[in-house]
């Protein structure tokens, strides 16, 4: 044995199938020491107001790392719970405990790395060694056909080759049994943190809400196993996947990867046996398709590393925003009068989740009709999604914001089109705009084409039971 005990740092990869870094751990180590570190740095408040880490991502994380640990005791282990930088924290357990050696996953942006370095450093004057592994991405970065500089800077391009010239590596199969030093080392392991730790409270179920997830790996897996072969819902996943209401127009797999509950490869895998045991059609590709999107960002993240959270973006583009918080704020409320907005943000502030379609939409909005600095909006994202990835959330606003990887000039949308082709009968808007119900078919979009007569008869008035429009809204004839 390399070492006689390894601690493994868990961070955004919360499993044990296909977990390389604890795979390693236990071929090199007689002892495993598995931990997690809640950085105080991810509970502090933006410049706008919000927290970081809002609570139903948060709520998210604990209901994740709970199920991380019931895993491990399961194996024979524990999950050692620690509070504060990680960078301090993991290195004082690693001396308290006689680790010679902390093994973890590899991160692609700045304040992860940070972090990485100061560990590094500090661990290296103790003598203790740092090794770090990367399994964040479908495709492996030490398996790509160019080095990270080269990346191509338009996702087609990236997908063609890789797809062509790149071979998926295995998973990594999960321990049958950790040896994990016990008692006499550990005498005890920490408690997790609640939301009143980080003064949060726990979400209501909103009666609205259809959204059934729960953090964790155990809920990961049973999600694969419902939608691909219980429900067999992955064969028109590429027709459904625009859908607005309900669990499965969608795989909904983006929270569980975001906090690495499964790996890409583990998806990939069953969409491989999928296809050979039921049916390999356009969908099946289709979410190896999106995969490979979420591999695109972070390697585009690793290539420009600031550049994706700075106004100017990775293109350097000038632009004049406006920061007006009065008409940001009615935004992140859902109050701007447009209903196909509104509807959107206030499931966002619900449930921590909105559709891919809405997330466009909402985000094309803030930034095309209100003009308003597009890194308010990715901020704002961070602080409420519970499928948050860095890269992912970061690049996308970058291309709607134009200073990212978008061939096209204009991502302006225009919202009734969107409406129409996605929620022609206004169902989506009955469902989280109840002030706007009595309006019928799809006239609940534009309630400002009906009038005053019609409205009041409806006990509706705008600017008193919803608000007028913030910006005029080009008519369903304008382009996009």
């Amino acid at each position: 044995m390399k070492y006689s005990r390894v601690i493994v740092w868990f961070r955004n990869d919360l499993r044990v199938l296909d977990q390389e870094t604890l795979y390693k751990a236990i071929q090199q180590s007689q002892e495993v020491v598995p931990v997690y570190c809640f950085d105080p740095r991810m509970f502090e408040k933006t410049e706008l107001g919000f927290p970081k880490t809002g609570i139903h991502r948060m709520d998210f994380l604990l209901e994740s790392v709970k199920s991380l640990r019931e895993s491990l005791q399961k194996l024979g282990a524990d999950l050692v719970i620690l509070k504060g930088k990680p960078e301090e924290k993991v290195l004082e357990l690693a001396e308290e405990i006689g680790c010679k050696a902390i093994f973890y996953s590899k991160e692609a942006t700045s304040e992860e790395l940070t972090v990485d370095k100061s560990l590094e450093k500090a661990a290296f004057t103790k003598g203790i060694a740092c090794e770090s592994f990367w399994q964040s991405t479908l495709y492996h970065i030490d398996d790509l056909p160019f080095p990270i500089k080269q990346t191509p800077e338009v996702f087609t391009q990236f997908r063609k080759e890789v797809e062509k010239q790149c071979k998926i590596r295995s998973t990594f199969p999960a321990p049958k049994k950790i040896n994990y030093p016990g008692e006499a080392v550990i005498p005890n392991p920490g408690e997790l943190p609640n939301l009143q730790t980080y003064g949060l409270e726990k979400p209501k179920q909103d009666a609205k809400s259809w959204l059934e997830i729960k953090g964790g790996e155990v809920s990961a897996l049973g999600r694969l196993q419902s939608y691909f072969w219980e429900k067999d819902l992955l064969k028109v996943y590429k027709e459904t996947r625009n859908g607005l209401i309900g669990m499965d127009y969608s795989s909904k797999f983006s929270p569980w990867l975001a906090l690495g509950c499964i790996s890409p490869r583990t998806v990939y895998e069953e969409v491989k046996r999928y296809e050979q045991e039921r049916k390999k059609n356009d969908s099946t590709y289709w979410l190896i398709f999106e995969l490979i999107w979420r591999d695109y960002f972070r390697f585009i993240a690793k290539k420009h590393g600031d550049k994706i959270f700075h106004i100017n973006g990775i293109r350097n583009q000038e632009d004049s925003w406006r920061r007006d918080k009065a008409q940001f704020q009615r935004w992140v409320e859902g109050l701007t009068g447009v209903p196909f907005v509104d509807a959107n943000m206030r499931e966002l502030k619900a449930t921590g989740f909105m559709s891919n379609r809405g997330r466009q939409n909402v985000a094309s909005f803030l930034v095309n009709d209100l003009g308003i600095d597009w890194t308010w909006g990715a901020a704002y994202f961070e602080s409420q999604l519970i499928d948050y990835d860095v890269c992912s959330n970061w690049g996308n606003w970058m291309y709607v914001g134009g200073v990212g990887n978008d061939p096209r000039e204009n991502r302006y949308f225009n919202i009734l089109r969107q409406a129409k082709n996605y929620d022609r009968n206004g169902d989506y808007i009955r469902l989280w705009l109840p002030e706007l119900k009595p309006i019928k078919g799809f006239d609940i979009h534009q309630p400002w084409e009906l009038s005053t007569v019609q409205l009041r008869a409806l006990k509706i008035q705008l600017g008193h039971t919803y608000p007028q429009p913030m910006v005029k809204i080009p008519s369903l004839e304008k382009a996009y």
